[in-house]
């Protein structure tokens, strides 16, 4: 069952789902709260390696990573971090993210956003049973024209599932977990599967 607004007023209030800071009411509309965009952000050197081998050994695949992955960039709240036609970049949400073992999250994009060529998530949208950090969004720019993102701007929104029951494996309680606690733009660890 998808949270309703009532409900993720509620959740929130009881401490159940934590977002921190708390978004105003008026940021929660229908089944989703809107949440914002960070102040981290990760972008790829182009041209710093000539690919990539994802099942490469561990320690390969670690220095390839190294290597095409830009240092944190952390932008103040006045600036604007631009994103070309056909470029991936990270960021993070403005809001850290905490859910209990028996609800699991969903980011959608805005489809104003989305008009203008902008994906939020590309791919990885789920918010585990367990989560509690800043989620990492996968910007992808379709469009012909660069967008100027500033931090704190609505970027997306979150809608809330009730489990069936509490999750045996919730996310903070895995040990092979790669992105506990989160609070950048942290780039992948597929070199830890």
């Amino acid at each position: 069952m998808r949270l309703c607004d009532h409900d993720i007023e509620r959740y929130l209030d009881q401490g159940i789902i934590a977002l921190e800071p708390r978004p105003e009411n008026d940021k929660i509309n229908g089944a989703t709260v809107d949440v914002r965009l960070g102040n981290s952000f990760r972008v790829f050197r182009e041209y710093s390696a000539p690919y990539i081998d994802l099942s490469g050994p561990k320690e390969e695949v670690s220095a390839q990573l190294d290597c095409v992955m830009s240092d944190e960039i952390l932008l103040k709240d006045d600036e604007a971090f631009f994103l070309h036609p056909g470029v991936l970049a990270l960021a993070t949400t403005y809001e850290s993210v905490k859910l209990p073992a028996n609800v699991i999250g969903w980011l959608d994009g805005r489809s104003s956003l989305a008009r203008l060529g902008l994906m939020v998530h590309v791919t990885a949208h789920r918010i585990d049973p367990g989560w509690e950090g800043k989620i990492v969004l996968e910007f992808f720019n379709s469009g012909k024209l660069p967008l100027a993102l500033r931090p704190k701007m609505t970027i997306g929104a979150l809608s809330f599932e009730v489990l069936s029951g509490d999750a045996a494996r919730p996310y903070n309680r895995r040990s092979n977990a790669k992105y506990k606690n989160q609070q950048g733009a942290v780039a992948s660890r597929i070199n830890e599967d």
